[in-house]
């Protein structure tokens, strides 16, 4: 049992954009052709699948679609509302960055990494190993991608510019809705590119839409077990973005014609309820709801805050955002004494470990994902640590946090490196790059995109 100080609501009246210990930075992609364009997918003058009134295309489109200014404008805002900006999550958005050219991917992830330097390197190397060292760090930076444009090739690509997280447009795991909606993969890609990416060691997203056409609330709800209850699936991660009728898609057209449904605001509530309800301890529900404005919704919800409305319904559910010690802690004590906890799973043909630290009340303080597979991709050993995150009101590089910087991260490595021990000749990390510096702390050299230790002696275990 480790004690921590029993927080106090007062220690915790910072913006709630930073409460989950990381600054969260979005930079939109330039608008392209998607080559696939789905039903539900609006074809207007922004980034595929957005609109021009969105807030980030809005912001995007004023600088240009330029990365490095992006970049720039948001950590200005974030100093404006007194947002700590030295562990920064970048979140590429606008498409499937993977399917633009290759030069234009290293220069825009380039713009991002000079941007955080305060400083322009000569290439997107020099750049990324700035960063190790940098005022801003980049500690996490994730990528959007299709299951059908996340093979071998894309995640070496992915992992060359630091990225650590991947999403992938899932949307609903059927392939006869797949054909309808125009999708144009199926469910096999679903399997293969969550596969490929966790034994990558990257954390693994899903967006899930309900009320697709030829999909009802029932469907919805089986499909959204079988997420979690068939081993070849079970992500880390959730985006729920119930399906709307959106100026300028192909479904616009069908439903004025009377081939599409809407679900009423109460039958949706009702099946997101049920949804959550299901979502295990492992996993962290992102978001519900896109940020759509309401002048390009012909049909469905327009509750931007329906999360909100949720949540005061179901109170603390498994899922991981409605534990976190930072999002709890709003408005009442918590009780700061943590116990580790291990739960084992199998996932994507190989075994998942989730080291947490929660008290009595299963709230959480802090988690790491552990996995052993038998084919690692691009890193060496059979295990692998494919997050460490301690939650809380974020505490500045180098300085001591409550509750993060005082050990529990470095406590839930070395219950990571017990058990890799009797599995493997070593462990691997797939560190942000701000976070490298860290983990050169606890032993852990460079090799190649991951940091790694190896094990003096081990012993292997069935």
């Amino acid at each position: 049992m480790v004690s921590i100080k029993r927080l106090k609501d007062a220690e915790f009246r910072k913006p709630t954009k930073t409460l989950s210990g990381v600054t969260p930075l979005a930079v939109m992609l330039k608008p392209r052709a998607c080559k696939n364009t789905c039903l539900y997918c609006p074809s207007l003058n922004a980034p595929q699948s957005y609109t021009p009134k969105s807030p980030a295309v809005m912001r995007a489109t004023r600088l240009g679609y330029d990365s490095f200014k992006q970049v720039k404008a948001r950590l200005r805002a974030f100093k404006v509302m007194k947002h700590p900006v030295d562990k920064i999550e970048l979140i590429i958005m606008g498409g499937t960055f993977l399917d633009y050219l290759v030069d234009y991917q290293r220069e825009f992830v380039k713009g991002c990494y000079d941007a955080l330097n305060c400083k322009m390197s000569k290439d997107l190397d020099g750049a990324i190993k700035l960063n190790e060292k940098a005022k801003h760090r980049c500690v996490a930076l994730c990528i959007e991608t299709r299951p059908d444009v996340c093979g071998e090739r894309e995640i070496k690509l992915m992992r060359g510019y630091g990225a650590t997280r991947c999403e992938l447009g899932v949307q609903i795991l059927d392939d006869k809705i797949y054909e309808r909606i125009k999708r144009g993969h199926k469910v096999e890609d679903v399997i293969m590119a969550t596969k490929k990416l966790k034994n990558a060691g990257f954390k693994v997203g899903y967006h899930i839409m309900p009320n697709l056409p030829g999909s009802d609330a029932k469907h919805d709800l089986k499909m959204f077990k079988k997420v979690f209850k068939n081993k070849r699936f079970r992500p880390d991660q959730l985006k729920i973005y119930p399906t709307q009728v959106l100026k300028g898609a192909e479904l616009e057209e069908v439903y004025r014609k009377g081939g599409y449904g809407i679900y009423s605001d109460e039958k949706l509530k009702k099946l997101l309820i049920r949804m959550l309800k299901i979502v295990p301890e492992y996993c962290r529900v992102m978001r519900v709801m896109r940020e759509i404005h309401p002048d390009y919704i012909i049909a469905g919800t327009t509750k931007i805050d329906l999360r909100n409305v949720l949540d005061a319904k179901l109170g603390q559910t498994k899922e991981i955002r409605s534990r976190e010690v930072g999002l709890v802690s709003r408005g009442k004590n918590v009780d700061g004494r943590v116990k580790l906890k291990v739960k084992k799973y199998d996932a994507s043909d190989g075994k998942e470990w989730f080291i947490s630290f929660v008290n009595s009340d299963n709230v959480l303080f802090g988690l790491l994902r552990l996995r052993l597979c038998d084919k690692p991709f691009l890193h060496k050993h059979r295990a692998i640590i494919r997050e460490v995150h301690v939650y809380g009101k974020q505490a500045r590089i180098g300085k001591s946090g409550n509750p993060q910087h005082i050990g529990l991260g470095k406590k839930m490595i070395e219950k990571a490196e017990e058990i890799a021990r009797k599995y493997s000749d070593g462990l691997d990390v797939i560190a942000g790059v701000g976070v490298r510096k860290y983990f050169r702390k606890l032993g852990y050299e460079l090799e190649g995109e991951y940091m790694s230790k190896e094990f003096k002696v081990y012993e292997q275990r069935v």
